[in-house]
């Protein structure tokens, strides 16, 4: 049973958010998701930069 995702450092740019977690293999991972209704974008990256670029460039296909 795989264990539960738990973000910690949570920062909200517009309608994306980006939180710091572990993997299953106790690597650090940060992830980048819209919380937009329909837009589906969500990504994870090794290091906090790369998520906060992606958050800032990121523009919803649905609008």
């Amino acid at each position: 049973m795989a264990r539960p995702i738990r973000p910690r450092n949570v920062i909200r740019i517009g309608p994306v958010r980006v939180a710091t977690h572990y993997d299953g293999r106790g690597r650090e991972k940060h992830t980048a998701v819209c919380t937009a209704p329909r837009c589906g974008f969500s990504a994870d990256y090794d290091s906090r930069a790369a998520a906060e670029i992606a958050t800032r460039t990121h523009r919803c296909s649905i609008r």
